[in-house]
């Protein structure tokens, strides 16, 4: 069984940083192509960010220059980085493999940006 729990959400003011971690529980399980996705209220979750076992990354037009996703395979653990954080970027992230495997969600980790 494969459990993935993210963590380091939080509020922060617009222009702010938060950095989000993603760590993988399962015996045998191990990232594929690892991805961070978000759902903002009334929206549909969305792939933001995504890298390989070999480090190639891919982001979403919307955060590029901002967000900066990283892995430590030896962990099983893949973060997020965010910074110069704006209102809309206001949601629930989650982490996932890429495409999203449905018996993998988590819980999420709530991040708001407002002041």
């Amino acid at each position: 069984q494969v459990q993935l729990a993210e963590s380091g959400g939080g509020l922060v003011q617009p222009g702010g940083s938060l950095t989000l971690s993603c760590a993988a529980f399962g015996s045998s399980f191990r990232f594929s192509i690892a991805g961070w996705y978000r759902q903002a209220p009334g929206k549909q979750r969305e792939l933001v960010a995504r890298i390989t076992r070999g480090g190639n990354t891919n982001y979403a037009d919307s955060v590029e220059g901002r967000f900066t996703i990283s892995r430590d395979n030896a962990k099983n653990t893949v973060y997020l980085q965010m910074s110069s954080l704006k209102p809309e970027d206001t949601a629930v992230y989650f982490c996932n493999e890429v495409p999203w495997v449905y018996e993998y969600w988590g819980r999420g980790t709530q991040v708001t940006v407002s002041s």
